[in-house]
């Protein structure tokens, strides 16, 4: 499978869970999700040898997604089956459309960040009845439809239980409110840096409204009077937490001899790359980031 490697590892491990190999695909710049222009080559080239890969993994990164537009079509041309990993961008719409719509499934992700959390556990979404049966037979130990307990293949235990699904479709209701504090969070950010050269936001593609679930900045240490890795020890300092981008899967050890195509935009981005406290609602959240990014001069 091709498989975004700028992403956390999850998405990885979900497919050597299925006993696939994944082949990991650079960002692009302008939205540092999956480039497309890499896996439109890749593709005509495993079309010309008979070697398409049965799946593409896209991932929505921190709530903005690749070029849709032209990647579904693109899955759909060569047959190959497109799963979007939605993780990141419940709430965003991309081209009008709602995140978790553009693969022939989506996955989403209840985790304890995330804008609707169960305090862990997901969805898949998908227009497909016999395929969406299927995982439902699955992710509940693929029991038979019979009266004793009949097994005929090995499943698994994924379910939600209902008290937590209910509390996840509870939140629902507040989505939209939870998006418009984020994307403030975003635009305090942006204010906040805005006195440098070289800091600058993560971008957001024309046609896209992210959830802006969390705030990202790069940092280019040869125009800003800080580097990323000093950015995250200063905030450290003042007690609040900051991390770099996600590590490029074809860095991470357990994937080291996985292949991989392209990886420059990705390691740059790692090596120059600050996630933000993205939740408004601690305590005197904005006070306490500001006076410390005051602090930085």
């Amino acid at each position: 499978m091709l498989v975004a490697t700028l992403t956390f590892v999850a998405t990885a491990n979900a497919v050597v869970y299925t006993g696939a190999r994944p082949v990991f695909v650079d960002a692009e710049p302008d939205s540092w999700c999956l480039d497309v222009d890499l896996v439109t080559d890749e593709l005509a080239r495993r079309a010309a040898t008979g070697t398409l890969p049965r799946a593409v993994v896209a991932v929505d990164l921190y709530g903005q997604g690749p070029d849709y537009a032209r990647l579904a079509p693109l899955c759909r041309e060569y047959g190959v089956l497109l799963v979007e990993d939605a993780a990141e961008s419940i709430g965003s719409r991309f081209a009008g459309r709602p995140a978790g719509s553009f693969g022939d499934i989506g996955v989403l992700s209840f985790n304890g960040n995330k804008l609707i959390t169960t305090s862990g556990g997901g969805a898949v979404v998908l227009d497909d009845d016999l395929m969406a049966d299927r995982m439902r037979s699955l992710s509940t130990q693929a029991r038979q439809p019979v009266t004793h307990y009949e097994h005929t293949e090995i499943g698994f235990n994924y379910r939600l239980s209902n008290v937590l699904a209910a509390l996840g479709r509870a939140q629902l209701a507040t989505l939209e409110d939870r998006i418009v504090d984020r994307r403030a969070t975003r635009t305090f950010y942006g204010q906040l840096f805005a006195r440098w050269d070289g800091v600058v936001l993560n971008p957001i593609p024309d046609d896209q409204e992210p959830n802006c679930w969390l705030t990202c900045v790069t940092v280019d240490p040869a125009q800003a009077p800080f580097s990323a890795a000093e950015l995250v020890v200063m905030l450290a300092e003042d007690g609040i937490e900051s991390r770099p981008l996600w590590k490029p899967m074809h860095r991470q050890p357990v994937f080291a001899e996985a292949p991989r195509i392209g990886g420059a935009v990705s390691d740059r981005l790692f090596a120059r790359g600050v996630t933000l406290p993205s939740n408004p609602n601690q305590p005197d959240f904005h006070q306490r980031v500001s006076a410390a990014i005051e602090r930085l001069g």
